[in-house]
This record gives structure tokens, C-alpha cells and sequence, in this order.
């Protein structure tokens, strides 16, 4: 139990359902879903869809998202991957015949077709009870009469706001500046491309007047897109991954997510007497700073599209686990992981529900970087991410750019698993920061006894392009120990994520956890 003298949040206990997201508006909305007979399916796409309203420099229709679901009685966990490919005459060596390295963070090169609306559309069909019609209904109204800025998300938008083209500043800015705490943001155009969802389905979004304003809007700034591209888009039904740490069963989505990288770091912190250090303290973040460090290195070698994946058996075999262990000095940092196209702040949206059946859901939503690629279509102002930016332009990588093709994605939902009982779906936002969040999460509950809000509460560190960001939840005594060891150590400017879960207690009561990092909550009934 929490020491009520100090501050903090208490986990939201509850019997019947429980959502937890990032913005409270959209935990109420999924909780009204619930109430009026509809599953956790539905009121996770109702959250979600509103929550690119609620937070539009953090995701949007514009977007991607996986799902990890299980289905009512039944403890098999099955996922969707809403991620999108690149545009069919996409190229790495055009883009190396331009001089560039890497791919350009906020150019139309950098926009794959997005793809969490069929994803949305599939699910509602195959997994909901409710229907397009009724789950989307909050959203338009939402985003038609607007929603008060939140504080996080205000936090947020000036910096994230810098990268909006001409079109993107005229539906995300107020007079051409970013919006503040408590300012109305309206999004018509948005409202009016969902009410054609709600009646035609995945076809309102992918073909006719939609398709053509996004395909448009990316061909006039040299984009390669076609109504192919996007007529042809479709979420795949894919089978999870999962390994254990402790007796815990971690379930990821395979590639080209990268949830094998949370659990080859699990893997390499098996290694050590984690639960004999202190939770806090220097050596723990040291330790888990490597083991992070090396597990990012194989991600980057290794995952890719799905058919272009390599050696991912190799990555989670036991023996690479103990080999990367074994060259972590105690005493001294090592050189981070390379990074691929991952600079700037980015960061996405994360909502997870379970009803009174117990179907859980684990959603992920996001459109990269801050405000995406910064690129809006001129007519309905949908906002385009720039996950093309996970691609290598490195001629011959299994990551590299080709046209229909996904890239390495960052954003992973995840699901727990104890003795064949589905027990947590939970997620930990933050760019790539995530597979480091999802193993500090679970170790934090397995090494620790930590709650799931205690374990999302806790202060968090990450190394991210040679310097280790260590949240001021540590004390400056750990974080001159860890400048002793070799880090680069600095005070992040704003906090490193955010996270939900909800916990299936034995009991039957669900316990959910969200994140003061960011703005919402968790609520049930």
C-alpha cells in the first residue's frame, strides 16, 4: 500500500470493467461503451479513435496501431498488426542518390500508408458487438464541438508543433500558434471523414474523396502515393510472441514490432540478482542500461518486415541471452546501440480495456514523431505519420526501404500471461523507449512486488543516442554514481513515457494503473 502522506494515485478497483488510457475523456467514453452493452473491443476503438482528438500531436487516423487481444472465456491471446507498408514504388536508393543517410523525418518519403483504420474497422467487425456506427459516434462529436487542451498534451505542441507544413498549421495551430492548457481544439474536417467510416466502413477512409485528398496532398510535395497504395492496405491477423522471465509469460507482437527486444533485454537482466539491488538505486539502472544497450543492437540487426525478419530465434535463444550478460561490466558503461532514423521527441498513445467477460485489450496507437511527419492532407486535415522513418537506407539491410514493405516499428502493446491465465494487458508509451519500459515494468512487479501503478510510478532512465536521461524520481547521488561508471547522464526535459494496465486479480476485481506522466486515468464501473 502507498504511503498516503506522499503524493500519488491509488490503483482504480472495480468488478465489472476497467479502462485506462492517457486522457480521461477517452477512459469515459470507453467506460460509457461498456455500459450501453458493448465489449472491451469497442470501447478500446471508441477510446482510441477519440484519444487522436484528444491528443492530436500524439496519434491520429493518419496512423498505425497493434492490438493483443483475447477473446471472453479464453486465455489465448491473439494480436493484429495495423502497422503500415510503404507506397509500392518507395526506394531506399533514391534516397541514397539524394545524398541522405537515413530517412528524412518530415517528408512524404517518410509516410507509409496508414493503417490503424482497417485495423479498427476488422476488429469492430470479427471481435465487437456495437458496430462502427455506434463506437465512433463519440469521436465525431468530439472532434466536431472540440475537446480543452489537456495539460500534458499542451506541454507538448510547441515543440512537437514545429515540423507542421502549411496545411498542418492551419488545422493544428490557433492563429499560427500552438494551443494552450484549457484552448478548444476542433477538428471538422476529421468528423466528417469518420461519419463516412461509420456508414461505408474501411472504404470511406481508403477510396473515393478521403483516399484522394491524402493521396493528393503527398503527390504535390513529391510523394510516390498512389489509390492503390491505399485501396490495397490491410491489417494482418498475426500470432504473438512470448518468452518468461521468473514464471512470468511476457506476450509481444512479433515483428516488425519490436517486442522481441523487451524480451531479450528480460532475457539478459535473468542474468543477474536484480531483486537484491535497490529498486532506485545505481546499480539497477546501470545493469538495466546494458542490458538495454545490447538487446536495442540486435533489434536494429535483426527486425524488419515480417518476411524479411532475420534470425529471430537466435535473438530469444537462451544462449545469446547468457553471451550479451556476460559483457556487461559492472563498473564501466559501453557504447549505445546506433540509432536508425530515432531523434527528436516522439511519442504515441496506449489505451487498454477489460469488460466483465474479461476480454482484455492492449492498444497502441500512434503516429511517431510529434505531430507525425508534420504533413496534413489539404481538404480533411488528417495528419500523416512518418514511420517510414524506421527504415534503414543501409543497401542490403533486412530493415531497408522497399516499396510494400513495413518498417521496424517501435509502438508495442504487451499482455501477461501467469500459469496459462491471462492476467495483465498493459503499455509503456515512449518512442523507443518501450521495450525498456515493458521490461522494467514487469521487473519491477516480478523482482519487487510493485503494484502495476507502483511499477508505472517508478522513476525511469534510458540511454538514447549516447546519453542515459535519468528522471529527477532519482537522486542526484545515484546520478553522479552513474556519471562515475561512464555515463553521459542528464535531467530529461519533460518525463520519459507513460504507461497503463490493468491488472485480473484471482479474485475477479480488476486493478487499473495509469501514468502521471501523462494526462488521463484509469476508471471502471
Amino acid at each position: 500500500m502507498r504511503d498516503f502522506q506522499l503524493p500519488g494515485r491509488s490503483p482504480v478497483l472495480a468488478q465489472n470493467g476497467v479502462c485506462a488510457t492517457s486522457h480521461p475523456l477517452a477512459a469515459k467514453v470507453a467506460v460509457e461503451v461498456l455500459e450501453a452493452g458493448g465489449n472491451a473491443m469497442d470501447a478500446a476503438i471508441a477510446g482510441a479513435v477519440l484519444l487522436g482528438i484528444c491528443e492530436p500531436p500524439m496519434t491520429g487516423i493518419g496512423g498505425d496501431c497493434f492490438v493483443l487481444f483475447n477473446t471472453p472465456g479464453s486465455n489465448v491471446v491473439q494480436s493484429m498488426n495495423g502497422s503500415g507498408r510503404a507506397p509500392a514504388s518507395a526506394s531506399a536508393a533514391a534516397l541514397r542518390d539524394k545524398g541522405h543517410d537515413t530517412v528524412p523525418l518530415n517528408a512524404p518519403e517518410a509516410v507509409t500508408i496508414p493503417t490503424a483504420m482497417d485495423a479498427f474497422c476488422q476488429l469492430s467487425e470479427k471481435h465487437g458487438k456495437l458496430g462502427l456506427d455506434r463506437i465512433l459516434a463519440p469521436a465525431i462529436r468530439y472532434a466536431d464541438e472540440g475537446v480543452p487542451v489537456a495539460p500534458r498534451v499542451a506541454f507538448d505542441w510547441p515543440t512537437a508543433g514545429k515540423c507542421l507544413n502549411a496545411a498542418g498549421r492551419q488545422f493544428y495551430m490557433a492563429d499560427g500558434q500552438p494551443l494552450k492548457a484549457g484552448q478548444m481544439f476542433r477538428a471538422p474536417g476529421q468528423a466528417e471523414v469518420l461519419r463516412r467510416v461509420a456508414k461505408q466502413g474501411r472504404d470511406g477512409f481508403y477510396k473515393g474523396e478521403v483516399a484522394e485528398d491524402m493521396v493528393a496532398s503527398l503527390n504535390a510535395l513529391g510523394g510516390v502515393h498512389t489509390m492503390d497504395d491505399f485501396a490495397r492496405t490491410r491489417a494482418d491477423e498475426t500470432a504473438p510472441i512470448s518468452s518468461e522471465y521468473k514464471g512470468m509469460e511476457l506476450l509481444e507482437h512479433p515483428p516488425n514490432g519490436q517486442g522481441a527486444t523487451a524480451m531479450l533485454m528480460l532475457n539478459i537482466l535473468s542474468h543477474f540478482d536484480i531483486p537484491s539491488m535497490d529498486p532506485f538505486g545505481t546499480m539497477r539502472a546501470h545493469i538495466e542500461a546494458e542490458a538495454a544497450k545490447l538487446a536495442y543492437d540486435a533489434r536494429n540487426r535483426f527486425i524488419a518486415d515480417p518476411s524479411r525478419t532475420a534470425r529471430l530465434e537466435h535473438m530469444l535463444a537462451p544462449e545469446t541471452a547468457r553471451q550479451l550478460a556476460a559483457l556487461i561490466d559492472p563498473n564501466r558503461a559501453m557504447e549505445a546501440a546506433a540509432p536508425i532514423s530515432e531523434a527528436v521527441h516522439k511519442d504515441t498513445v496506449y489505451i487498454t480495456v477489460v469488460d466483465s467477460d474479461r476480454m482484455a485489450v492492449s492498444l497502441i496507437y500512434s503516429i511517431f514523431h510529434g505531430f507525425g511527419s508534420g504533413i496534413a492532407s489539404e481538404k480533411f486535415g488528417i495528419l500523416f505519420q512518418n514511420r517510414g522513418a524506421g527504415f534503414s537506407l543501409q543497401d542490403g539491410h533486412p530493415n531497408e526501404m522497399t516499396g510494400g514493405n513495413r518498417p521496424m516499428h517501435t509502438i508495442i502493446p504487451a499482455m501477461l500471461r501467469q500459469n496459462g491465465r491471462v492476467t495483465m494487458p498493459f503499455g509503456v508509451m515512449g518512442g523507443a523507449y518501450q521495450p525498456n519500459g515493458h521490461a522494467r515494468v514487469v521487473s519491477n512487479m516480478v523482482d519487487f512486488g510493485m503494484s502495476p501503478q507502483a511499477a508505472i510510478d517508478a522513476p525511469r532512465s534510458f540511454t538514447d543516442q549516447g546519453t542515459m536521461n535519468v528522471e529527477r524520481g532519482y537522486s542526484d547521488k545515484v546520478r553522479a554514481e552513474l556519471a562515475e561508471k561512464g555515463h553521459k547522464v542528464a535531467i530529461p526535459d519533460g518525463p520519459i513515457g507513460g504507461g497503463q494496465a490493468i491488472l485480473i486479480r484471482e479474485d475477479g476485481v480488476l486493478e487499473g494503473g495509469s501514468d502521471p506522466r501523462k494526462d488521463g486515468c484509469a476508471l471502471g464501473y
